[in-house]
């Protein structure tokens, strides 16, 4: 991370190891106390605590470099949003996938009116800077009100199931949720989701479409990318 003072200045453990842990709670779908348990057989002790403060320390900030260091996503936008119940509360996961299944960005929200649609939306194009070629939504109609007054001349296509390729990411944010037993709330999922989300999607490289030696050097480059967003080797 290019910075001027040292952020891992004044911890006990090395960059090397908090950058493991971090990179293995995001990227693989595990819990804490699992994480904690793998780094202990590998003779380093800490607490999932410990991970946990981790995560939060230094997770936004990977996954913004990440963010920074990517190239430019497709101009086809899938968007789909999933209830997540927090605290006996419904609650609505926004997020938002390229034609290559890359996910753009998340937003957690008690609506899904067109008001929180418009909200959505102007949180992808302040992130994005472009504007989508099509975007691709199910039947809500808060998407078209709101592609209309944002998106104007955008192409729309609503359809039951043409918008299925955002289902699938969701899938990793439902086995994390499963593992801290639901997020507690609001603001806890959306800093959750909007560091996980980056991580692990940076890592998924659509292993079933690629030749064994593409995969390998799309694996190194993602290892590498990695490396020079947190500033710190694998151990």
């Amino acid at each position: 991370m290019s910075t001027t003072s040292n952020p891992y200045r004044g911890f006990r453990f090395p960059p090397e190891i908090i950058n493991q842990a971090v990179w293995l709670y995001h990227c693989f779908g595990l819990s804490l106390r699992e994480v904690e348990l793998i780094l202990a057989a590998r003779g380093i002790v800490v607490s999932y605590e410990t991970i946990r403060e981790w995560s939060l320390r230094f997770g936004r900030a990977y996954a913004n470099s990440l963010k920074r260091r990517r190239p430019q996503p497709g101009d086809k936008w899938f968007l789909d949003e999933v209830f997540v119940r927090i605290r006996g509360k419904l609650h609505y996961l926004w997020r938002a996938v390229d034609q290559h299944g890359n996910v753009l960005d998340v937003l957690v929200q008690s609506r899904r009116n067109t008001k929180a649609a418009k909200r959505f939306f102007r949180k992808l194009l302040k992130g994005l800077c472009y504007t989508p070629r099509v975007i691709v939504t199910d039947k809500l109609g808060s998407y078209g009100a709101a592609n209309r007054e944002i998106l104007e001349g955008v192409e729309h296509r609503q359809s039951r199931f043409l918008n299925n390729r955002c289902e699938v990411p969701h899938q990793p944010t439902r086995r994390q949720e499963r593992h801290m037993r639901r997020f507690k709330s609001a603001q806890q999922a959306q800093q959750f989701l909007s560091t996980h989300s980056p991580i692990h999607n940076h890592f998924q490289l659509r292993r079933h479409r690629l030749p064994a030696n593409e995969y390998r050097i799309a694996r190194d480059h993602a290892f590498a990318n990695y490396r020079d967003a947190t500033g710190a080797a694998f151990v």
